[in-house]
């Protein structure tokens, strides 16, 4: 194997022999092969395209299995193997849709020559662990760095932007134009392009990142309305519960729906926290808050909740050996993990079936307090613009001397206390915005507000990222400013997964610059391509923590 998309990968280089996320070999290679097999549609597809149609179904596929290769996704190599024929499957209906249009327009047979991953087909067991374990599916089978770092670096971008159109396609929102570019993508990497040809690429995937964000963001709030300012309860109460984690907003509605008047009481985890802000939940009064942290401390979380828990994306992590939760374990949509149950997709015009963790949920013990009181959320664009006065008045007169966007990722490291330092440590005329599991670091210091202003304001999930860079481009309009970068804002952005990837890629398309990024910089970026991102971008990592508030607030 070798892997080396996430922040964690082993010494900064790439995880070869099992990855520090848990992921075992076979699983990485499997990964691997529907990513290979995915470039395979996407060549049909691009040429089906090419052609004046986009194929909205293997678009939508192909988002689902990129998103089922996210880190801490997808954990039961059988359920990988069946993806992986059913992506074959895909591809010839696609193959089969580009060779009758090309013969209806050209009036003679397609005779290109294509890539393996294009041709290449089995639906024998043994024949595809075999296929996954060849060199050529490997990242590495691409002897120029540069070239391997630019690939990675669009694929990866191009998983989170795969995420964030499968949550909006959940809800009835589709665009082609998204299928389209992530069809290009791939094929784009099956080609022997220019640097310059794949650096435009990657930005593009930065401009459909934006796109993309702003589609779930319109599912998100045409559906369950704009996030408000809410408190949220983080101790328990004495009924049983369900704990619900992840990103889909769909799931957490048909949840709430199914266990009203059941007795049974739902807490968010993780990712969901940012559930609570959305006004179409808050009339369910069994809705109880949130309960625990961030994804890295489930064993511990998901051990003491005593109740079912759901996973509805990826941030699902092993189970250790001492863990007595598996049976309490329900995963659904892209999520797997061998032993857990899985709920299955909602039919056709239907609602996915909740009622085997609900009768489980009756059976169980309420949850362990582990902490009491509440937080602040729901600060996305919608709602801070209904403060723009107030928040440009405060800028205006000092009162607020520099935002500083602390979105992104948490992660197990030491090294991730600099964000906790950070944001205590922040001159008391500093404001935070913070999307994502980063927030987690810090949303329960006390820290206070200036006018009435929380000194953090949350946006929300890590999509939700699209809400800062909205407030930011306000902002800019409302000061006059011709450039975003002239604003007192400072970006410190903490990453760990693929969709955090999207949401650089996205910031760095607005044009933002002088982002620090931590706690190390992606192990996939080359020197060289490093180097292109920090003479074009000013992207910086993070240094000291004093040094580092030193330099922002002086506008570095």
């Amino acid at each position: 194997m070798f892997c080396f998309q996430c922040q964690e990968t082993a010494k900064n280089q790439g995880c070869t022999v099992k990855g520090v996320c848990g992921k075992p070999e076979e699983t990485a290679d499997l990964q691997d092969l529907l990513i290979y097999v995915c470039k395979g549609i996407s060549v049909y597809g691009e040429k089906l395209k090419e052609l004046g149609t986009v194929d909205r179904k293997a678009g939508l596929f192909i988002c689902k299995m990129l998103f089922t290769t996210i880190t801490n996704v997808a954990w039961d190599d059988e359920v990988l193997i069946s993806k992986i024929k059913e992506a074959l499957k895909v591809r010839e209906e696609v193959k089969k849709k580009f060779l009758a249009a090309y013969q209806q327009k050209f009036g003679k047979d397609f005779a290109e020559a294509l890539p393996d991953c294009a041709t290449w087909y089995s639906g024998d067991h043994n024949e595809i662990l075999a296929q996954a374990k060849s060199d050529e599916l490997r990242i590495t089978a691409t002897q120029n760095e540069d070239v391997r770092s630019l690939r990675e670096l669009l694929i990866i971008g191009g998983k989170g932007i795969a995420a964030y159109a499968d949550h909006a396609a959940i809800l009835g929102y589709e665009k082609d134009e998204i299928y389209g570019f992530l069809m290009e993508a791939l094929a784009s990497t099956t080609k022997d392009l220019s640097v310059d040809e794949m650096i435009a690429m990657v930005m593009k995937a930065g401009e459909t990142g934006v796109t993309t964000m702003a589609l779930l963001d319109e599912a998100n709030t045409s559906t369950y309305g704009h996030p408000e300012i809410t408190e949220v309860n983080i101790g328990v109460r004495h009924h049983p519960g369900i704990l619900i984690s992840g990103h889909d907003l769909k799931d957490m509605a048909e949840l709430l729906e199914q266990t009203q008047g059941t007795g049974v009481e739902v807490y968010t985890h993780g990712e969901m926290l940012p559930a609570n802000y959305y006004p179409a939940f808050k009339q369910y009064k069994h809705f109880v808050g949130n309960y625990g942290n961030s994804w890295w401390h489930q064993n511990k979380e998901f051990e003491s909740f005593n109740g079912p828990i759901i996973l509805t994306t990826n941030c699902l992590i092993p189970i250790k050996k001492e863990n007595t939760y598996l049976d309490r374990l329900f995963t659904t949509g892209v999520v797997n993990y061998p032993g857990a149950k899985h709920i299955a997709d909602r039919p056709q015009g239907g609602m996915k079936d909740f009622s085997a963790v609900i009768a489980l949920a009756k059976k169980s013990e309420p949850p362990t307090q582990i902490e009491s009181g509440k937080i602040v959320g729901g600060f996305a664009h919608n709602q801070v613009l209904a403060l723009a006065d107030k928040v440009i008045d405060a800028v205006k007169s000092g009162a607020i001397k520099r935002f500083v966007v602390m979105a992104g990722c948490d992660g197990r490291q030491k090294s991730r206390n600099y964000y906790t330092e950070v944001a205590a440590n922040l001159p008391k005329d500093t404001v935070i915005l913070t999307a994502g599991c980063a927030k987690y670091r810090y949303n329960k210091l006390h820290l206070g507000d200036i006018g009435g202003i929380p000194r953090i304001l949350d946006a929300g999930q890590c999509n939700d990222s699209y809400s800062l860079a909205v407030i930011a481009l306000k902002l800019k309009e409302a000061f006059g400013l011709n450039d975003i970068n002239d604003l007192p804002v400072s970006y410190d952005i903490a990453w760990y997964e693929q969709k955090a990837v999207t949401v650089l890629l996205a910031l760095l398309y607005l044009g933002v610059k002088g982002m620090r990024l931590g706690p190390t910089l992606p192990a996939f970026l080359s020197p060289n391509v490093a180097k292109v991102l920090v003479e074009k971008f000013d992207i910086k990592p993070i240094g000291t923590v004093s040094e580092d508030i030193a330099a922002m607030m002086a506008g570095r």
